[in-house]
Parts: C-alpha cells; sequence; structure tokens
C-alpha cells in the first residue's frame, strides 16, 4: 500500500500554495529563447550592488571552506553603529523574510491568530499557515492598511500583527500619526511586526522610522532588508530590530549561520557606501516620475506609490504580462493578492522604463 504522505504532513501545510516569486530570467529564456531580457518583476535595485560589495566577497573567498560567524558579530556592529541601536536587539535574518517565519514560529501556537492586510506580502499568511496559526485578512482601504480595522480586529487570541510599510505590492503606506494611534490601541501581548522591506527608498515628510518607536512599545519588531536598495537579493541578509527580549527568544529558534559569510561581508561593505544609496534613491525617485507620467499618458490608473515599484490597472492583465514576456519584459501579476487587473512594475533604469512603456504602447494598440 502506498504511503499518503500528505497526510502526514500538518494540515495547514497540505493546504499551502507555494510563494511564486518573479520569473527569472533563465526562465524566460529557456523558454522562449530570448537573448534581450529586462526584467522588472522582483523590485531589485536596477544598479545592482555598491562597487564596494564586489571588492569584499573576493577577501572572503580565501575562508570558502570555512563556516561563517553564526553570531554575525561584526555585522550586527556595523548594524548598531548604522541605526544607532544596541547590538543585543538585532536578529540577522537571510533575507528579511527569514526574520517573519522566526517570528511566527516564536509567538505563534495552533489557531492562534495573526492579523494583516488584504494586498499585502504574500509571506504574512505564508507563515502563519505554516505554523498552524489562524490568518486574518482584513480589508483594505484604498489598497492600504486600515489601521483602525486591524486594531478592531485583535481579539484574545491574537499573538502577531503584520504591517507592511510601505506595503508591497501597492506602495501605499501609512503615516505616522495613525501608525502611534494604532500601537497606543493593541494590546502589549500583540507583537506588532513593522515590515520596512522598502524603508531606504521613500521620501515622505511624515513617514515614520519604525526604529524611534522601539523604546515606548516594547511589543514592537522592525524588519528591513538588504535585498533593495542595497543590491544584495542574491545573497538573502536582512535583520529584525527589537527589544532584547524578543531578540533573545528569535534567536533560540534561528537556524545556525543562517547568514553566510559572503552576505555578511557584502551587507557591511554595502552600509559605509553612502553615495550609492544616494544615487540609488535619486535613479528611483526619477523613474518612478518617468514611469507615473508614461501610465497616464496611455490612460492608465496606477496606485500611487513610494517604494521602487508602482502597481497599475489594465483590462485583461494575464494578456498583457504574456505580450509583455514575448518582447523580454517580465513584470509581476498581482492576481494573487486579490488585485486581478493589476500588474507590479519595478522601477528601472531609465532605459529599461523607456522600452517597457514603449512595449506597453504597443501592446495596448494591437501591435
Amino acid at each position: 500500500m502506498t504511503t499518503d504522505f500528505r497526510a502526514l504532513a500538518r494540515a495547514g501545510v497540505r493546504t499551502l500554495a507555494p510563494y511564486v516569486p518573479g520569473k527569472p530570467v533563465e526562465e524566460l529564456q529557456r523558454e522562449l529563447g530570448l537573448e534581450r531580457i529586462i526584467k522588472l518583476a522582483s523590485n531589485e535595485n536596477p544598479l545592482g550592488a555598491s562597487p564596494a560589495v564586489s571588492e569584499a566577497l573576493q577577501r572572503v573567498w580565501k575562508d570558502v571552506g570555512r563556516y561563517p560567524d553564526g553570531n554575525g558579530f561584526a555585522l550586527k556592529a556595523a548594524l548598531s553603529a548604522f541605526l544607532d541601536v544596541p547590538s543585543e536587539c538585532l536578529t540577522l535574518g537571510n533575507g528579511s523574510n527569514d526574520v517573519l517565519e522566526l517570528l511566527a514560529r516564536t509567538f505563534v501556537d495552533h489557531d492562534d491568530e495573526v492579523v494583516f492586510s488584504q494586498h499585502a506580502f504574500a509571506v504574512y499568511p505564508l507563515v502563519t499557515q505554516a505554523v498552524g496559526g489562524r490568518p486574518v485578512m482584513v480589508p483594505a482601504q484604498d489598497y492600504g492598511h486600515d489601521l483602525a480595522a486591524m486594531a478592531a480586529a485583535v481579539t484574545d487570541r491574537t499573538r502577531l500583527m503584520f504591517i507592511a510599510n510601505p506595503n508591497n505590492p501597492t506602495g501605499t503606506w501609512v503615516g505616522r500619526g495613525v501608525l502611534e494611534q494604532l500601537l497606543a490601541a493593541v494590546p502589549e501581548q500583540v507583537i506588532v511586526v513593522l515590515d520596512e522591506a522598502y524603508f531606504e527608498y521613500v521620501e515622505e515628510a511624515d513617514y515614520p522610522n519604525g526604529l524611534t518607536l522601539l523604546d515606548r512599545h516594547p511589543n514592537l519588531v522592525v524588519t528591513r532588508t538588504f535585498s533593495k536598495i542595497f543590491g544584495l537579493a542574491s545573497l538573502r541578509v536582512g535583520y529584525g530590530v527589537a527589544s532584547a527580549t524578543i531578540t533573545d527568544l528569535l534567536n533560540r529558534v534561528r537556524q545556525p549561520f543562517n547568514v553566510n559569510a559572503y552576505a555578511q561581508a557584502a551587507a557591511i561593505a554595502a552600509l559605509r557606501d553612502n553615495d550609492f544609496l544616494a544615487e540609488s534613491r535619486r535613479v528611483n525617485r526619477e523613474g518612478m516620475r518617468q514611469l507615473a507620467e508614461g501610465l497616464r499618458t496611455l490612460n492608465l490608473s496606477a496606485i500611487p506609490s513610494v517604494g521602487n515599484f508602482i502597481t497599475f490597472h489594465v483590462d485583461d492583465a494575464a494578456r498583457i504580462y504574456d505580450q509583455l514576456l514575448r518582447r523580454g519584459i517580465i513584470v509581476r501579476p498581482v492576481a494573487s493578492y486579490d488585485i486581478p487587473d493589476g500588474l507590479r512594475v519595478t522601477i528601472g533604469t531609465a532605459q529599461e522604463n523607456r522600452v517597457f512603456l514603449s512595449a506597453l504602447e504597443e501592446i495596448l494598440a494591437g501591435h
């Protein structure tokens, strides 16, 4: 008799749909045999990484046969100085996604509730369901977080609340005032996770820096990543900032050596290159303007964004996505985020943005 291994899995895992990332360049090359491909699907930095990162990686190569520092002492010291937070309040992750999973594994038990917003990052319900928790999705307000409704959704079974600021895939954001109102309203036994993966791109005056709220809200955790503006997506390194007590608990379930030596060295080098960060912000600012104006010219409605991407509405989004692929342009459909008419495009270089807008115009015109 054949064993039904699915029946042996946890109930939450049996019904999980795996996370689907943006289509890889290599996959499209295999499928269509294209040589020139522009990937605008995964919110990566079009400039790549700082030149200092390459130099740092070369230095690490001589020790490739050794395990990395499992505690990440040097990277934590660099982050501590960069962020002005104590090292004992830092948890390193294999991307910030790793830290999100650590939080679920640490604080969510069977049938505990986890609150998040409609249209928010797909990983929130995934990590909740994987550990046997109960996802509580709160309807969005204008594609963004309705923090008052999220606070009202809290029950005595709520253990975590995820807030993406800015949100992926919509690019919406919450201001300091409404965030502080939520933190004041949520019971302290609920861990509030402020996912700031796109923090470094935001230039709005009222956008809150979650780190400044940690002292007054011991149940707050802030997560950030090196995958976006720092350009280290392939190396997978992120971090969480929280009270020393929460950090200690997270490190009890964190896998040994979860951040490799290359990622640690690259992250330290990236933190030191302020010029690269400034240039990345400039390219993103100008690219956002270029894409927003281009989409308006094509009479397409877009969700105002403060990240390094923009989601726009289009009739027959699946067909448009496929036609863009055939022209060698990868964007991201967001039907799985309950936006069936939406496509998300990452801000690229000025040239990449022009190619995308030109191709989109041809497709809409029926060419």
